[in-house]
């Protein structure tokens, strides 16, 4: 585990991890308008490798929008963002380079509905990486296991359920061989049901030293499985640290309203 900034001010950066090395995410000063609104403002974060962040907060505080930053869905307007020692500008090569690299995981599947579960997995290392197909699909058999829905590789995302849907999505972000995975509410879109075994496949990553930021209201999953808590408000990071003393113990206003809304204290 990552002992976060013990300084849960807005902007404290992760100590580097165990292991050493260049961390896999450098935000500085990032600042994000969408036309006069200003969704992220001097946002300041560091994520070592192996890193697990969840990022929590209201509806329209900036957090989807900052992972999406994060792998060029949104441009940036000033400050900087370094994805593996590649910094996102508007070089194409290099926003190429740092998506190959960076697998997302949205709200909705966004599966393609006329593809089988297989092909869905094998388009873009057969297309972006060049695999051949045999290759391919045997990748994706392998990590469709891993997520426990091989056995649904031949049909299509309309005769699953949503849950499976998603673990279908995780599994094809997986195929590209990430080295950081990006989840945007992934549960949020699912029946009540299907969260658990959805949580269970991010978990079963967390497990194997994924790099993960997570947006999610799911506090159960961030307790379990966070190295740190990130509170979002207003386009700014109110405040961060590890799960115990987050939940605990939170030292912002603000972040004390949230939790005493979402947890029902």
């Amino acid at each position: 585990m990552n002992p976060s900034n013990p300084n849960p001010a807005a902007g404290a950066a992760a100590q580097p991890n165990e292991a050493g090395g260049p961390p896999a995410i450098v935000i500085e000063k990032l600042n994000k308008w969408f036309g006069e609104f200003h969704v992220l403002e001097d946002i300041d974060l560091t994520v070592a490798r192996g890193e697990r962040i969840v990022i929590c907060g209201p509806s329209g505080s900036g957090k989807s929008t900052l992972i999406r930053c994060i792998n060029r869905l949104e441009p940036h307007q000033k400050g900087r963002i370094v994805v593996n020692g590649t910094e996102l500008t508007d070089n194409l090569k290099h926003i190429d380079q740092v998506r190959s690299d960076v697998g997302m995981v949205f709200q909705h599947f966004n599966l393609f509905p006329h593809l089988t579960v297989l092909d869905n997995c094998t388009l873009a290392p057969i297309w972006v990486r060049k695999k051949p197909r045999a290759e391919a699909e045997a990748t994706a058999m392998k990590f469709l296991e891993r997520v426990r829905i091989a056995d649904q590789a031949q049909k299509y995302p309309g005769q699953l359920s949503g849950g499976q849907q998603q673990r279908v999505a995780i599994a094809r972000a997986l195929c590209m061989t990430p080295s950081i995975m990006l989840f945007d509410e992934p549960t949020s879109a699912l029946d009540p049901e299907m969260v658990k075994e959805v949580l269970d496949t991010m978990i079963m990553l967390a497990g194997e030293g994924m790099t993960m930021l997570c947006v999610t209201h799911e506090m159960g999953f961030a307790r379990a499985v966070a190295d740190r808590v990130i509170f979002m408000d207003r386009g700014e990071i109110v405040e961060q640290n590890a799960p115990g003393p987050f939940f605990d113990d939170p030292q912002n206003e603000r972040t004390r309203q949230f939790l005493s809304q979402i947890l029902h204290r």
